[in-house]
């Protein structure tokens, strides 16, 4: 309950300074909205199911490539673990590549697939696949090796000892690393929608740039955070309270 009115009176003072600041018109509306025009776009957005289609085309686009992320990731990561050869290759390689921007993965992406759905998730992939990866092989590292012997003592060996005590002990990094490659994923696809002009948010942030329309900027870059809060929220909280509840870990 505490928590919940201070977060309340967070948020009524930064809309209260937010309207002071649009009142003392410091810079024109056209650059700086008011809450009131911002909600104002959100609501006409939502009537003309504009806001819906996009939300909905960008959800899917970031499921499908955060999916095929993980799972390439995930597996990498155990690859890279428990490889000597592919660490000190493979492993170096996917450090490096980490560094470059998910939006330098785009040119590349249209002139292997063209301007079609593959580009677009293909910068996805490349955004959040890497995070993942390296998260998931620092998470396996970072085991004690007294769980390892402990399992091989009791009978645990190969598939079993996997299953039972390695990946058990690496979900609060694993977590985290999937926590990270969302982060990832979301901000590639918005930056890859702004550029590669199709439905979805990026697209509708891009509209009102071109349209001078302040308020549905706003609105959108809203509904961007708003959309990232409740999956980190609904989704991966919960994964969190799960595992402790199970396994007693906490998330790094």
């Amino acid at each position: 309950m505490r928590k919940a009115l201070q977060q309340i009176a967070f948020y009524s003072t930064l809309l209260v300074l937010w309207e002071s600041v649009a009142l003392l018109k410091l810079w024109p509306p056209y650059l700086f909205p008011t809450p009131l025009t911002v909600f104002e776009s959100l609501r006409a957005g939502f009537s003309d199911h504009s806001f819906w289609i996009g939300i909905t085309v960008s959800m899917k686009r970031v499921a499908i490539g955060y999916a095929i992320s993980c799972l390439l990731g995930v597996g990498l990561g155990f690859l890279i673990t428990y490889s000597r050869f592919l660490s000190e290759t493979a492993g170096r390689l996917i450090v490096s590549l980490q560094s470059i921007p998910s939006i330098c993965w785009l040119p590349v992406a249209i002139l292997w697939f063209g301007l079609t759905e593959k580009a677009i998730l293909f910068v996805v992939v490349m955004g959040s696949l890497l995070a993942i990866t390296i998260s998931v092989e620092s998470g396996l590292r970072s085991i004690p090796k007294i769980y390892s012997l402990a399992g091989r003592n009791l009978g645990a060996n190969g598939w079993k000892l996997m299953v039972h005590v390695l990946l058990p002990a690496s979900l609060p990094y694993l977590i985290s690393g999937l926590k990270q490659g969302w982060a990832f994923a979301w901000r590639s696809l918005i930056s890859g929608e702004m550029i590669f002009v199709t439905l979805g948010l990026g697209q509708l942030l891009m509209m009102g740039r071109d349209l001078n329309d302040i308020s549905q900027v706003f609105a959108v870059m809203l509904l961007i955070v708003a959309l990232g809060w409740l999956v980190d929220t609904l989704f991966f909280r919960g994964l969190e309270r799960a595992v402790q509840r199970r396994w007693g870990f906490a998330t790094p």
